[in-house]
């Protein structure tokens, strides 16, 4: 097999390691993981799964931003070292007064931050007003159709919202959100191909 064996000139360059000669491996060199491995993989895992969630959208609340049917991957750790933001998209444990309506505890559902703790929030003529300032939202599917008056959040408390403001059962029917309540911030959205 002289063809794989480095030319002449390779003799007579300088020994740099981009311009050396590599045999190519075979297929008897490659092996099982170790036991080590394995263990890493499974270490590997085992953090994904505390740290990451895959869930599925199964309501129209959220649309535009969010479609049914659509994957999201929600990150469970950053508000260990942060507040909620406004404009964050949270999943959240639903509320006591959310269960009234059939929901149990351990449900996950997913909003969006319009207000934090500290602020008022209030909707009028189709607007969102936060502290008396009117909020421009693009990413809404409509206006709101209905009235909400002023509302306090109360301290370590948010003011969730669904971005399809007129068929959502969010903060405007049942108050403020405990910030205890939220397991996770959205990261990334996956639409099935079929959409």
């Amino acid at each position: 097999m002289s063809f794989l064996r480095p030319p002449l000139l390779h003799r007579l360059l300088p020994p740099f390691p981009s311009l050396r000669w590599m045999p190519c491996q075979t297929s008897a060199s490659l092996r099982w993981p170790s036991l080590r491995g394995f263990l890493r993989f499974l270490v590997m895992v085992l953090l994904w799964s505390m740290f990451v969630e895959i869930l599925f959208i199964s309501s129209s609340s959220m649309y535009p931003t969010f479609c049914v049917g659509d994957r999201i991957i929600a990150e469970k750790v950053s508000y260990y070292f942060k507040s909620p933001a406004v404009g964050d998209i949270v999943l959240f444990e639903a509320p006591e007064n959310f269960q009234d309506i059939g929901c149990r505890k351990e449900d996950v559902i997913i909003k969006r931050i319009v207000a934090k703790a500290g602020d008022l929030v209030e909707v009028q003529h189709g607007l969102l007003y936060i502290n008396g300032i009117a909020r421009y939202e693009d990413f809404i599917a409509e206006p709101p159709t209905y009235e909400l008056s002023a509302t306090y959040v109360p301290k370590n408390h948010i003011y969730v919202l669904g971005d399809n403001r007129n068929n959502s059962y969010d903060s405007h029917f049942w108050g403020p959100l405990p910030i205890g309540n939220i397991v996770g911030r959205y990261r990334l959205c996956f639409r099935p191909s079929n959409q």
